[in-house]
């Protein structure tokens, strides 16, 4: 019988004392292995919502969201200061307005209901309404009927604006015109370019000028399809907003220089310029997932010095056990390495069989033991800031971590999956335990003199 062999049969020698042993090597493993698998599946929701927010930043006028707050538009002058910063690859432009039913004589598709009287009266005074105004077909003195805006739009890229789908634009008809273009031409949306029988190479009225359609497009959205989207100098031109900008998207050459990018753009513009990024704003949301990675590591590091330690007192208490018999083994010829073997043998044995007591806790325990982290430490972070009361984010990054489902629910739909190489790291453990939990015997094995131990008996 080799040493191995032997080894293996020792481990069996006393059976509650095993049993006992692998039980609560299994328990360790399989505590490993879960958390293994909740890390596993968090870095999985991170490393997905970090690459669906993309790696732009967004700069639009101080204490202006859309067409709501006040404050001065950016300028041509200030968007090239920042065209040429380190680490932004492409700048695109936007310009904004909304048609004013003296200025335009296309109908809005989309019809008032309740919300958009509701807009409409908080929107506007008694007295007077400033800036751009919303499309009403006839006069409100009269009870005449109140229609939504038509937006109107410019952009240096139309495959990056609100009315592109994938990075392109959908056109049913006609086609896009030159970006640089000066002349009065514009794309419309399916829905207005059918409630104004609107075609390619029709015209409409907008800003006391006529305008030729070259293109209709779907972006398959009732709101977007419900708006108008001119050359850039040409809406400038049109709509008296010579050199001005609404919104500059700066798209950055790698998501980990987004942050250094924003520090240069505010340094670059002050306090002309509300300047945000999505990825600080989802570090923010993420970090109740990056803290569940931080407890696993301490959990797993935990678990598997746990499992090391108890490995080791088993074997020391084996050796001391059974010192008579190493003497015996040493003086019949047998080295201190074959004698070590065995005792390997015997502590891989109690380790082999509680991993496969811990593989089976772990891939059983490992999703229920992610829900409840996740759950957990989600709720107490969206309960409240750092004075208790709602965390809130700016509209437009809120907007777009809400489309990659960033929010409380969306938080928790991590998936635990256990694949082969989540069986290879409690595989590792395992290991791990078997060889420091030998190695002290080893080393006492080693300190046994046969001559000693016969005087002793």
């Amino acid at each position: 019988m080799n040493v191995v062999t032997r080894g293996m049969r020792n481990a069996f020698r006393n059976g509650i004392r095993t049993f006992s042993i692998v039980i609560i090597l299994g328990l360790s493993v399989g505590l490993a292995l879960a958390m293994v698998i909740a890390r596993g599946g968090v870095q999985k929701k991170i490393d997905s919502v970090k690459s669906s927010i993309g790696n732009t930043v967004s700069v639009s006028p101080a204490g202006v969201q859309g067409f709501e707050g006040g404050g001065e538009p950016l300028t041509q002058a200030q968007i090239d200061k920042i065209k040429n910063l380190t680490h932004v690859a492409s700048v695109t432009e936007t310009l904004q307005d909304r048609l004013n039913s003296d200025d335009t004589t296309l109908e809005s598709s989309i019809e008032a209901g309740s919300l958009g009287q509701r807009f409409r009266s908080n929107g506007s005074n008694s007295e007077t309404t400033n800036g751009p105004t919303m499309v009403i077909n006839g006069s409100n003195a009269d009870g005449s009927k109140f229609t939504p805006p038509i937006t109107v739009g410019a952009s240096t890229n139309l495959n990056s604006s609100e009315i592109a789908k994938d990075g392109s634009v959908d056109f049913t008809s006609g086609k896009a015109f030159d970006i640089d273009s000066t002349e009065n031409v514009a794309i419309v949306g399916k829905a207005i370019a059918e409630k104004n029988s609107l075609k390619v190479g029709s015209t409409f009225t907008a800003y006391g000028a006529e305008i030729k359609v070259v293109g209709i497009y779907d972006t398959g959205n009732t709101f977007t399809n419900n708006s108008v989207v001119f050359p850039m100098e040409t809406l400038q031109k049109l709509s008296d907003q010579a050199d001005q900008i609404s919104t500059a998207t700066l798209t950055v050459d790698s998501i980990e220089n987004v942050s250094s990018v924003v520090k240069a753009v505010q340094s670059k513009l002050g306090d002309a310029a509300d300047v945000t990024d999505n990825v600080s704003t989802a570090e923010s949301a993420l970090a109740p997932l990056e803290n569940i990675k931080t407890i696993s590591m301490y959990s797993l590091i935990g678990a598997v010095v746990a499992g090391a330690v108890i490995i080791l007192l088993t074997m020391v208490m084996i050796v001391r056990e059974r010192r008579r018999e190493i003497g015996v083994l040493k003086a019949i010829g047998a080295s201190n390495v074959k004698v070590m073997f065995q005792f390997m043998s015997e502590a891989v044995t109690f380790t082999a069989l509680g991993a496969l007591i811990g593989t089976a806790v772990g891939v059983v325990g490992g999703s229920p033991i992610t829900k409840v982290l996740v759950n957990n430490s989600t709720s107490s972070s969206t309960a409240g800031g750092a004075g208790g009361g709602p965390v809130m984010v700016g509209r437009g990054a809120g907007e777009a971590l809400r489309n990659i489902g960033l929010n409380g629910q969306g938080l928790r739909d991590v998936h635990a999956v256990v694949g082969w190489d989540t069986l290879a790291y409690g595989l590792g453990a395992a290991l791990f335990i078997a060889i420091v939990g030998s190695a002290v015997a080893a080393l006492l094995i080693a300190k046994v003199r046969p001559a000693e131990v016969m005087r002793a008996e």
